[in-house]
């Protein structure tokens, strides 16, 4: 079966999974960045290194402590966000209430020295790292074949974005967050303590990416730079969504990838600067985002 196009129905939805997949990556770390910078006022330019450091601890531990798939997919979110709480407590927190700029550039240098280091070990070549057992092959739908990790990738990105937005903006966990941002006097008059939530939210943020590097590990080769062109992208997609907006990253992040996949298939050419046109077009017409707040 093929569209008037000439494009086979197969090879077209197999670009549109692609482009899921993409966009499921573009979802999870734009949540992350939408998670810090809504509730603690960063630009933390450091999500890209910290998504490196989830795929190459998880290939670290298969390598040297023959630690499999799942067991990683659990400890390298856990590892890297005791590092995101040790540089929030080190370094972060001296700047909340300066300008946005002091933030991007700490955490651009954070990102250099992240990717340096790795980068003097492992070098820059790919480093191999295959699906479990229980996620390779793929399954015949009749219309398409479905990998079966890549589903799995679709799958647990969409139900981790979920329960995140339900958990900031639906329970007295996110309320207090939330709160804790705008009023944190009134907040600590409640007992709470507002300096540690400040501290878990960012290393919970920069655990999901680290999940999402885990997740990316099979998909894409590991390498210390594997994060460095993801994150421009994914910065665009916050942007498109709109700043600090949870849904607006997991809607937009999900769309945009499906767009770049559609794009590589009715024009390749455009496929890499498509999601920065949208971005331009999206900011002329509603600067704060398709799901930010106008002030």
């Amino acid at each position: 079966m093929t569209f008037d196009i000439g494009i086979p129905l197969p090879a077209l939805l197999s670009q549109l999974l692609l482009g899921l997949v993409n966009g499921a990556f573009y979802a999870m770390l734009s949540l992350g960045l939408a998670v810090i910078f809504g509730l603690l006022n960063v630009i933390n330019f450091a999500h890209g290194a910290l998504f490196m450091a989830g795929a190459v601890l998880a290939w670290a531990g298969m390598e040297y402590a023959g630690l499999n798939y799942w067991v990683m997919l659990v400890l390298s979110p856990l590892v890297v966000g005791a590092i995101g709480v040790l540089i929030e407590k080190s370094m972060l927190r001296w700047i909340y209430k300066l300008d946005h700029i002091y933030g991007l550039l700490l955490t651009l240098g954070i990102t250099l020295v992240i990717e340096g280091g790795l980068r003097s070990v492992y070098g820059v070549s790919g480093l191999p790292y295959s699906p479990p057992d229980a996620l390779q092959g793929a399954t015949d739908l009749g219309f398409m074949v479905l990998p079966n990790y890549r589903a799995w990738v679709v799958v647990a990105s969409i139900v981790v974005c979920l329960g995140t937005w339900f958990t900031i903006e639906k329970t007295k966990l996110g309320a207090y967050l939330r709160a804790g941002t705008e009023n944190p006097k009134i907040v600590e008059a409640f007992g709470v303590n507002v300096p540690l939530m400040v501290t878990l939210t960012y290393g919970f943020g920069v655990a999901l990416a680290a999940f999402a590097g885990v997740l990316a590990a099979p998909v894409i080769q590991v390498s210390p730079l594997m994060g460095q062109n993801l994150i421009i992208v994914v910065f665009a997609v916050v942007v498109i969504g709109g700043m600090g907006s949870i849904m607006g990253s997991i809607v937009t992040g999900l769309a945009l990838g499906v767009i770049e996949g559609l794009t590589k298939v009715f024009y390749p050419e455009a496929s890499s600067t498509v999601v920065f046109f949208i971005m331009v077009i999206v900011l002329m017409l509603r600067p704060a985002g398709l799901f930010g707040k106008e002030k």
